[in-house]
């Protein structure tokens, strides 16, 4: 039995594509990764910048032909699932503590989990609930790690709701602005997300670099 067109490009998309996962799934599918992304440890590898930011950039009509989304709907999806997400993280590292990542053998959800102790231990708890959110991986694992931990809830709650507003909400504006300003900006698409990429991960090797420093300063001193 051959299955019906729409479903065969559901089956077909590309979960690490921006594109093919808006073009298969649409708005739904936003709130769906932005929810998996950040409250499901399996999330991990999933293109959350760079969707957002696509997603913003086809509400304009200007790119990514025969996929047009709307920019009201998409921002709702894409806030409710970023919240629910890192809520539902919280949750979750809170009742089943390190179990979760004991489980993995994921090396760079550990890496990730590293990360997100260190910043929490750095940063306090409400810089680094926000910091996260702009770090890959990072932004998966510090929800299950604040609640593992012990961050209290009230704390959490309202800093992963800023981060969260300002993660999402500006990435699809970004997006929206760069398309509502730069003519047929489909022929730049792949690389703006690239690029978008690419400043995703600047956090990361920042964050990377201080740590070999502050590694390389220790044995100095030792």
């Amino acid at each position: 039995m051959i299955p019906p067109p729409h479903l065969s490009s559901q089956l077909a998309v590309n979960v690490l594509d921006a594109q093919s996962l808006l073009a298969a799934f649409g708005v739904l599918g936003v709130g769906v990764v932005m929810f998996a992304e950040t409250g499901l440890l399996i999330g991990f590898f999933l293109p959350g910048d760079s969707l957002l930011f696509t997603a913003g950039l086809l509400c304009t009509g200007g790119a990514g032909r025969g996929v047009r989304l709307t920019l009201a709907p998409l921002l709702v999806a894409a806030v409710v699932g970023a919240l629910a997400g890192s809520q539902c993280g919280y949750l979750l590292g809170r009742r089943a503590g390190g179990a979760l990542l004991a489980r993995s053998r994921s090396q760079r959800l550990h890496d990730g989990a590293r990360r997100a102790e260190e910043l929490l231990d750095r940063y306090g708890h409400a810089k680094a609930i926000v910091l996260a959110r702009f770090v890959p991986v990072v932004r998966t694992v510090l929800n299950p790690m604040a609640g593992a931990l012990g961050v209290p809830a009230r704390t959490f709650t309202l800093w992963q709701v800023v981060g969260g507003l300002v993660w999402s909400v500006g990435l699809v504006l970004a997006g929206y602005a760069l398309g509502s300003s730069i003519p047929n900006v489909d022929k730049y698409l792949l690389p703006v997300i690239a690029l978008i990429v690419v400043v995703s991960l600047i956090p990361l090797a920042v964050e990377v670099l201080r740590s070999r420093r502050a590694a390389k300063t220790g044995e100095a001193r030792g």
